[in-house]
């Protein structure tokens, strides 16, 4: 890809990253971030041991690739809503199907055992690294924001783009654009309005084994068509599903949530809606208790 088209798609990466970051984020501070990884070289250790599962060492080179995908895991919080390794999965077999673009997965959980039992649950076949001693991130100092742990790289280990794939639809697509070298990104369609009547719903206290279900409306009140173009959630025991037709000005699309509990706890979970409105992505909670 030309120079100068390579930086026209790079400069829309982080416009895009900018609108559709998290809204508790200050804009200021997401610019800053993006300016100051820019065309950063991240550095590896001379050796890094990658494993299918934790149990069998493999060998994994990413030497010579035209492009490469780093996704560091750090120990903070619940390393099972973090890694969302069906979702990662699915991304892989895309990417591969158009490419050969490396996945470099670095985790560094407090609980190796845990990890381990993670990605043998998830039947997760890819490569990782399981990092005890956080090396990677030491080595260059990743963001404290899982939203900016994930990176596009190309063959000099330049940061390209930064962002995660799996939790915004946007930045995949990015992140194929420059893959595939597409000199431009698709018209988006025009921006349209919606209501939500009620953006947080209680789910009570219940047994925790019994899977939970939560309904959320979303009423187009603009003038063009709403289209969804991703929902993702914080975590994967929550799953929505939804009509992918896109939604009539005036009508209203239901979004059916389920929650599987992994264990018995209080629990806050998120949705996240990327669409074509102005204040998107919207966001959406539960909460409640499993006994």
């Amino acid at each position: 890809m030309p120079d100068k088209n390579k930086q026209k798609i790079i400069s829309v990466f982080f416009l895009i990253l900018v609108l559709l970051s998290c809204q508790n984020n200050k804009k200021e501070d997401i610019i800053g971030l993006i300016n100051d990884w820019k065309g950063r070289s991240i550095h590896f250790p001379s050796i890094s041991s990658f494993t299918i599962q934790g149990r069998t060492v493999v060998e994994h080179s990413h030497e010579g690739a035209k492009y490469k995908i780093l996704s560091y895991v750090d120990s903070i919080g619940c390393i099972s809503c973090k890694l969302h390794l069906v979702r990662w999965e699915s991304f892989i077999k895309e990417v591969d199907s158009i490419s050969d673009t490396p996945f470099l997965f670095y985790f560094h959980p407090k609980d190796v055992g845990e990890l381990k039992y993670i990605l043998l649950r998830d039947n997760f076949s890819y490569p990782v690294c399981i990092d005890k001693n956080d090396t990677l991130n030491k080595m260059n100092h990743f963001p404290d924001n899982m939203a900016f742990q994930t990176f596009l790289l190309d063959k000099e280990n330049k940061v390209v783009a930064l962002g995660n794939p799996i939790h915004n639809p946007r930045v995949k697509e990015l992140y194929l654009d420059i893959i595939l070298d597409k000199q431009q990104l698709e018209d988006k369609p025009a921006t349209t309005a919606v209501e939500v009547p009620e953006t947080t719903l209680s789910l009570g206290s219940f047994p925790w084994e019994e899977e939970q279900k939560a309904y959320f409306t979303l009423k187009n009140v603009g003038e063009q068509p709403l289209h969804i173009e991703g929902v993702t959630t914080s975590c994967d025991c929550t799953t929505v599903e939804y009509a992918k037709a896109p939604v009539p000005p005036g009508a209203t699309l239901t979004l059916l949530v389920k929650y599987k509990a992994e264990k018995p706890e209080p629990f806050y979970r998120t949705i996240t809606i990327y669409c074509n409105t102005p204040n998107a992505p919207l966001e959406l909670e539960i909460t409640g208790e499993g006994k």
